[in-house]
């Protein structure tokens, strides 16, 4: 035996001593543990049946035909009849192998019968292609060579998903304002001579200059909106914001010897912005008519111009600078007098990056607006003419996750919720319907899962399947009238997943920090888990609050399951701060992202030990990427009592180092004290645990700055850490087959205590 070894045998048999169980959990770091976890993706591969039904509509009626691909290369064809709530084979399997069988001289399987362009007539006989034939096949077992009709029901194609609207901004049928620079009467363009706008008459080739003050600096943009009555017309003005490039080096270009240096554009929080505002002109005249510019003074953003039908006004969608204030402005066309006909003022922030959406209906003057102002995120429904609210659409203690479809003749909106079902995990997906006025809320899904659906070609039914991390996929007809069960489709088969000896993550929920709020998140345990023993416990953590990131639906394998087989216990957890819950719960994130959720996640995890001794929550480690990667540092450095060992890929670290929207988004504006006071470069003295930071050095998503500066931090406060620049990588570098080893090794080396074999 090598003295390493020997040695590596010696300090694993005392931890073993004085830990139980850590010789079952990790299999001493054995080169068996890293086989195991680096082949759990392949051994879980094609081991999942009846997952997903794509229906095959025929023409005429409610019916619908698909296929089963089974185990072995088996197949099935199902049909099935939406108004008898019927589900069958498509056909006798067997008396079909059988005639086949005859015919082509060759011995067939009734399940591995591969038909090509198969499709179902109205009269139940099914049509297919077969050795270079063409075939029909009767309900009362005739075969005979025929050509498949023309006009026949092609096979499954993509269906209508349940899904959001193309653009957030959904007023596709309703008059948005044309842009570009012909009027829609075409008698007259605009164009731009030194940043200024000219009215071009194109018949007969007279130009009006109709500004004078537009610069390099402030410049007038090609792009107008024309009213419909082609007599007026919005241009925009951009100020110049400031520049700021980082500069990277790439130390190890491939088409040369010596280092390239990369220089990028990258807007930094407290950055000046450039800076649009809306102008309006009335071409009889060739003048400006100024618009009041009380509701606009500091935009971030200026977007979504709408004309009304008449041309008598016109309004946009404001968001200042901060986004703290939101706002859908109108704009008298005759005299610029502006007003607001919607003023969303939060205390915190306006979540515009995935809680906006706004509908305006000019036939009958209202608008369709998302506001999280009562507290959770609904849908109001809004008169265009004087702003005020006729009416909450939808209500209730849980939220509205986006709109698939407004009807406006129907008056109905199709939309996606969470927590629509009280007994349910609030993150699961339901799909919805519901009347402008409120009335008639049908909830279209039921199953206790995450749902996605296909619906029918006239939108009378639905194909719902859901599932969730511990519930194989489920498929069922609903009716879309009342959302009631027309049948049972499919139940997936995992036999042949569970006699791998995979096991499904255990979705576990406790009290956050406030005693009352319930935490969810799962729990993933080696496939060889001895309750008996003692495990590690890591973290993966992700906490933007751009969205909530705990797996809800079936996989047959998570790369954390792959981790455990070391021999750890995994969790990941959605705490306080993350998206897609109450205003209350993600408010937590506002000026805080320090935080991280971070009370949550430890008393989730003290819980979780309570329940399953196996925890061993004095040896817990943590790991993240991007924000992830901040947070996981922040980890070691506020909660370095709970968390002992940590990996940080790519993170921003320092928030005033990072991308200017999605921070200020969180951060708020302007850039305060709170922005240094919440750096892990400012909080790095603190490290008591053990770290590793990775980062690529091409990082063209997060300044791979901000990670070297975290470095400059800690070697400055004399404490031990690894790391890893990747060469050339980008962002996530970390997450690459190297740095996925190291990570499993430095926590195999740090939390088992012993030795990694991974190679």
């Amino acid at each position: 035996m090598k003295l390493a070894d020997a040695r590596r045998l010696v300090a694993f048999t005392l931890i073993s001593a004085v830990t139980p169980g850590i010789a079952a959990a990790g299999d001493e770091g054995s080169k068996a543990a890293y086989a195991r976890a680096e082949g759990l993706a392949e051994s879980t591969r094609d081991k999942v049946f009846k997952a997903r039904v794509r229906p095959a509509w025929l023409p005429k009626g409610h019916r619908f035909w698909y296929a089963n691909s089974l185990a072995e290369g088996a197949r099935e064809y199902i049909y099935v009849d939406a108004e008898k709530s019927e589900r069958r084979p498509a056909f006798d399997h067997e008396k079909l192998a059988e005639a086949l069988g005859k015919t082509s001289g060759k011995p067939l399987k009734a399940d591995h019968l591969s038909l090509d362009r198969f499709t179902i007539a109205e009269d139940g006989a099914v049509h297919f292609a077969f050795d270079g034939k063409t075939y029909r096949f009767d309900p009362a077992g005739d075969l005979k060579e025929a050509p498949i009709p023309e006009g026949a029901p092609a096979p499954p194609a993509e269906p209508e998903r349940g899904g959001p609207e193309r653009r957030r901004f959904a007023n596709e049928g309703t008059r948005r304002a044309p842009r570009g620079e012909d009027s829609p009467d075409g008698k007259l363009s605009i164009r731009l001579r030194d940043h200024n706008l000219i009215l071009h008459e194109r018949v007969s080739g007279n130009d009006t200059i109709l500004t004078f003050d537009g610069a390099d600096v402030d410049a007038y943009e090609p792009r107008v909106f024309w009213s419909p009555d082609s007599k007026r017309f919005i241009a925009l003005r951009t100020r110049k914001g400031s520049e700021h490039k980082v500069s990277m080096i790439d130390s190890s270009p491939k088409d040369q010897l010596q280092p390239k240096v990369f220089t990028h554009d990258y807007l930094k929080p407290g950055d000046q912005i450039a800076v649009s505002r809306p102008h309006l002109f009335d071409v009889e005249t060739r003048k400006e008519i100024p618009i009041t510019p009380e509701l606009a003074p500091n935009p971030w953003s200026i977007d979504d111009f709408h004309w009304s039908p008449d041309s008598s006004r016109f309004s946009f969608l404001y968001n200042q600078r901060g986004h703290q204030v939101m706002r859908v402005i109108a704009v008298d066309a005759a005299t610029g007098k502006a007003s607001a006909t919607v003023d969303e003022q939060p205390e915190t922030f306006f979540c515009y990056s995935s809680k906006l959406f706004e509908r305006r209906m000019d036939a009958t003057h209202e608008l369709i607006w998302m506001s999280e102002r009562d507290g959770w995120n609904h849908l109001y429904l809004i008169d265009l003419n004087d702003g005020k609210v006729k009416n909450q659409i939808t209500r209730g203690p849980w939220v509205v996750r986006g709109v698939d479809r407004v009807d406006e003749e129907k008056r109905q909106i199709w939309f996606r919720a969470g927590g629509i079902h009280a007994d349910q995990d609030p993150y699961h997906v339901h799909f919805a319907r519901v009347n402008f006025d409120g009335s008639d809320l049908v909830v279209l899904t039921a199953g206790d899962g995450t749902h996605e659906i296909d619906y029918s070609p006239d939108r009378e039914f639905i194909v719902d399947t859901y599932s969730r991390v511990d519930l194989p996929p489920v498929t069922e007809l609903r009716r879309v009238k009342d959302g009631g069960l027309v049948c049972e489709l499919e139940k997936a088969d995992v036999s042949r997943l569970e006699s791998s000896g995979w096991k499904p993550p255990q979705r576990f929920v406790a009290k956050g920090r406030d005693g009352k709020t319930d935490i969810y998140g799962i729990i993933c345990r080696p496939r060889k888990f001895d309750a008996s023993a003692k495990y590690p416990v890591i973290e993966q953590i992700y906490a933007g609050p751009q969205g909530s990131f705990v797996p809800k639906r079936f996989a047959p394998y998570h790369a954390h399951q792959g981790l455990a087989e070391l021999g750890f216990i995994v969790v990941q957890i959605d705490g306080m701060g993350t998206n897609e819950r109450s205003k209350a719960f993600h408010d937590v994130c506002w000026k805080n992202l320090l935080d991280s959720g971070f009370p949550d996640r430890v008393l989730w995890m003290k819980a979780a030990a309570e329940k399953d001794p196996a925890m061993d929550i004095s040896r817990v480690g943590v790991y993240g990427g991007s924000a992830g990667g901040q947070s996981a540092l922040a980890g070691l450095l506020t909660h370095g009592d709970f968390y002992k060992v940590g990996v940080a890929d790519c993170g921003c670290h320092d928030n005033r180092m990072d991308k200017i929207w999605w921070n200020e988004q969180w951060m708020g504006w302007p850039v305060g004290p709170h922005y240094a006071e919440q750096s892990n470069v400012t909080l790095a003295p603190k490290l008591t645990g053990k770290l590793m930071l990775t980062v690529g050095e091409l990082d063209r998503n997060v300044d791979p700055a901000s990670t070297m500066q975290v470095v400059n931090a800690l070697i400055k406060a004399d404490k031990d850490f690894d790391l890893i620049v990747f060469p050339g990588a980008d962002h996530g570098a970390g997450g690459g087959p190297y740095g996925d080893r190291r990570r499993r090794d430095f926590f195999v080396r740090h939390l088992l205590g012993v030795e990694p074999r991974s190679r």
